[in-house]
């Protein structure tokens, strides 16, 4: 029987079938609409580094013909053949994609799905519909990964923009056809196209199939035709798709900071004042000087400066801006959501994203700490107990927190607070409670007293996170990890977190009654760590 997944889940190949050699379908439709259904076999940092792995319509396979595109089936709209144990060592991740081949939108198609099927039998379902997506006209519906093993994961994320987008967002370059196509009449079959089953399958059933429902396999690999579009002249005789087609992968370079060049060089020109000519530049080759600050708001930018976010180059402040085309949509494109398909999505350094329907758990979140909120969410008090008080006010441990329940999308920030999610598989981690600002209700914490002598009370106390699931940490600044040596020491007023499984000894270099006398030190109390290798520390720029 069929393992149905909801967005998110995520399975290990190995969990669902034994079988390697695999049949993926793919059912996306709506009225009017055509889809480009592809599949992106992407490298360690999920870029399509080598296009030869951008199976779609008109690159039907892998060089080594480990991931080949079917066409339609067995009442699926495409389908592919993926042998996992032929899959390059290169290649750690394949996403199935779908994407609107003209106008029209995600939200306009009906009920569709992705399954896996091993030896004619459907192992896993992950359905989705268009009343989850809006104005995308792109979705990446499901992904094998490989993490240790091959996994697989139900992602069904939406995507603006078609295939080209997609293939930027994965590193790749687009370039429109000149040449026309020419139509592509498929083999007739009997039935609905399939593969060809290995020679011995009279004997035992093939580890890959096609559903037992499927009708004979036709001989032709053929994928499923396209509408032709108008056809200009054009010598080229290539047959190719109307969409715009992969030239070649593009990795793109990390955005220069504000005020310095980029790093590829340009061609030698004029030289800038007070250059020397034929001497390069210092940084990047010869490239123009860098760009000026802007100007402080209300004052006009000097020549060649930036005026201010929000304001039209030689626009006086308190006037009307001129008519705005898109340069709009252009200024407020780096601030858009920032979806992942993940439960967790930081959508900047201040602002974290949760999606309840994810996981189908509840979050147990600061109170207040909600400033925003999408889609059907129950925001209700969470008590800590008559024992739970009386503990986290002797200890100062005390979490004032509220439960979000329901199917929507959370967002929670504190202060303008830096965010990290830190996510535990069965691990363990130690946080102070006033660095804490959300975690899974599927965690257990409870107070940990640190014992230490000379030190007002007797002990210091933390928070420790155990089991399965995700936490939040807040922290003022960007933190730092370093690892755990006998000869680690932090300031108990910085240290964020560190690993459960670390020891913790409190060092007091000066005595307590001496602090009132002149030429103390001010760092009285430090905590050592010690621990095997593998354990850390996380330490903020800053002292509470």
């Amino acid at each position: 029987m069929a393992r149905e997944f909801q967005r998110g889940h995520k399975a290990k190949i190995s969990d669902l079938t034994a079988g390697t050699d695999l049949y993926v379908g793919v059912s996306i439709a709506g009225p009017g609409l055509t889809f480009d259904i592809s599949c992106f076999g992407l490298d360690a940092n999920e870029q399509l580094s080598d296009d030869r792995y951008f199976v779609f319509y008109n690159q039907p396979k892998s060089p080594e013909e480990s991931i080949q595109q079917l066409g339609a089936q067995a009442g699926d709209s495409e389908s592919f053949r993926v042998t996992l144990d032929r899959i390059p060592a290169g290649i750690h991740r394949l996403s199935f994609t779908a994407s609107v081949d003209g106008a029209g939108q995600m939200s306009q198609i009906g009920p569709g799905y992705i399954r896996i099927v091993a030896g004619g039998e459907e192992v896993v379902r992950y359905s989705f519909t268009g009343s989850e997506f809006s104005t995308e006209r792109a979705l990446m519906i499901g992904d094998f990964y490989l993490k240790d093993v091959w996994r697989f994961a139900a992602v069904g994320q939406g995507f603006d923009g078609g295939l080209a987008a997609l293939l930027k967002n994965f590193g790749g370059e687009v370039a429109e056809e000149e040449a026309a196509p020419e139509q592509q009449v498929p083999a007739q079959a009997t039935g609905a196209p399939g593969f060809a089953p290995p020679p011995q399958a009279a004997g035992p059933a093939p580890s890959f199939g096609a559903p037992a429902q499927a009708p004979a396999p036709a001989a032709a690999f053929a994928a499923p035709p396209q509408p032709a579009p108008p056809q200009p002249a054009a010598p080229q005789q290539q047959p190719v798709h109307s969409a715009p087609t992969m030239v070649g992968p593009l990795t793109t370079p990390p955005a220069a900071p504000y005020g310095q060049p980029p790093h590829p060089p340009q061609q030698p020109g004029p030289p800038s004042y007070g250059q020397v000519p034929g001497r390069q530049p210092g940084y990047g080759g010869q490239v123009p000087p860098p760009a000026p600050a802007p100007a402080p708001y209300g004052q006009q930018p000097a020549y060649g400066q930036q005026p201010p976010y929000g304001q039209a180059p030689g626009q006086v402040p308190g006037q009307q801006p001129a008519a705005a085309g898109a340069g709009l949509a252009a200024a407020l494109q780096p601030y858009k959501e920032a979806p992942t398909g993940a439960r967790w999505t930081p959508q900047n350094q201040q602002l974290m994203r949760v999606d309840l329907s994810m996981g189908g758990q509840a979050v147990l979140a600061r109170q207040g700490s909600m400033v925003l909120y999408q889609g059907k969410v129950d925001f209700s008090y969470k008590g800590a107990g008559f024992a739970g008080r009386i503990v986290g006010n002797a200890t100062g441990q005390e979490m004032q927190l509220m439960r979000c329940t329901g199917r929507g999308q959370v967002f929670l920030a504190e202060t303008g607070a830096h965010l990290h999610a830190i996510e535990l598989q069965g691990d363990g981690i130690c946080v102070s409670a006033e660095n804490v600002l959300a975690f899974d209700e599927s965690l257990q914490h409870e107070v940990r007293r640190i014992e230490g002598h000379g030190i007002p009370g007797g002990a210091l106390f933390t928070m420790q996170f155990q089991g399965s699931g995700t936490v939040i940490v807040k922290t003022h600044g960007v933190p730092v990890v370093l690892p755990v040596t006998p000869t680690t020491f932090a300031d108990s007023n910085a240290i964020v977190a560190w690993s459960s499984a670390s020891q913790v000894i409190i060092s007091s270099q000066v005595r307590l009654r001496r602090n009132a006398y002149p030429g103390h030190s001010g760092e009285t109390v430090n905590l050592q760590f010690r621990g095997a290798p593998g354990n850390f520390i996380v330490v903020q720029p800053y002292e509470v």
